[in-house]
């Protein structure tokens, strides 16, 4: 896999109930310091018009829906996502190998081939919440496993918690890519999030992305709020050689 360009590294989660004030803030923002993520509730709402429209301002986006089901109808939802031009696409690793695979070949006839990368344990998810639902052992070790499972069926990375990277980097090799929820600023709430961490801890981690939200979308200045992320980022680049 050829490693994708790594800035702008912040993915700004659009999570609100209305296109407007969603628009506003993305007016606000600047396409070169910054990718969006639209999840679940925005493309209910709004569909794929929204995601082309903000394509048009010029910003990758990551289209966010976890897709899970079997490998036909997986496979025919990604290529549908590449058709809207975005950039990252993800599906949940516990739907198995073959599902894994059978969306990155087909993927791979694409014009635009987004990245693909598989969702392991949820940040919000406790070592209670997996047990619960069957998982044996910490959200460590099953992240490993599903880690290994995606790379392995041929994803060009994973989404996990931040607390997670340190861990995945070393059994996956610098050329795939980590994804990271679960970042806050020292400043910051938790809100539904558990596993979270620093945006600089993240990057020294071996975090390649990070995805951020209420930090910035709800922030009194948004765009400020984003500087003062990437500052914070810069710096540990510049002193970290795990974030090259």
């Amino acid at each position: 896999m050829t490693m994708p360009d790594k800035e702008p590294r912040v993915i700004v989660a659009l999570d609100f109930p209305s296109a407007g004030p969603a628009l506003d803030l993305v007016s606000a923002l600047d396409p070169a310091l910054c990718r969006l993520k639209v999840g679940k509730e925005m493309f209910t709402r709004f569909g794929p018009a929204f995601v082309e429209k903000l394509a048009g301002k010029g910003f990758d986006v990551f289209l966010d829906l976890k897709f899970h089901d079997i490998p036909n109808t997986v496979a025919a939802a990604c290529v549908a996502a590449a058709d809207l031009g975005v950039w990252m696409i993800n599906l949940h690793a516990s739907g198995g190998r073959r599902m894994m695979e059978t969306a990155r070949e087909r993927l791979d006839g694409a014009a635009r081939r987004p990245l693909l990368v598989a969702v392991t344990i949820l940040t919000s998810l406790t070592r209670e919440d997996i047990a619960e639902v069957g998982f044996r052992g910490a959200p460590r070790e099953n992240v490993l496993r599903l880690a290994r499972l995606a790379r392995g069926s041929g994803m060009d990375g994973i989404v996990c918690s931040p607390r997670e990277a340190a861990d995945v980097r070393p059994e996956v090799g610098a050329d795939f890519l980590l994804v990271t929820p679960g970042v806050r600023p020292a400043r910051a709430a938790l809100d539904d999030q558990q596993r979270v961490m620093t945006p600089a801890d993240a990057i020294a981690g071996g975090a390649d992305f990070l995805v951020i939200g209420r930090p910035i979308t709800a922030a009194a200045d948004p765009l400020q709020s984003l500087r003062d992320i990437r500052e914070e980022i810069a710096q540990q680049v510049r002193h970290s050689p795990t974030a090259l």
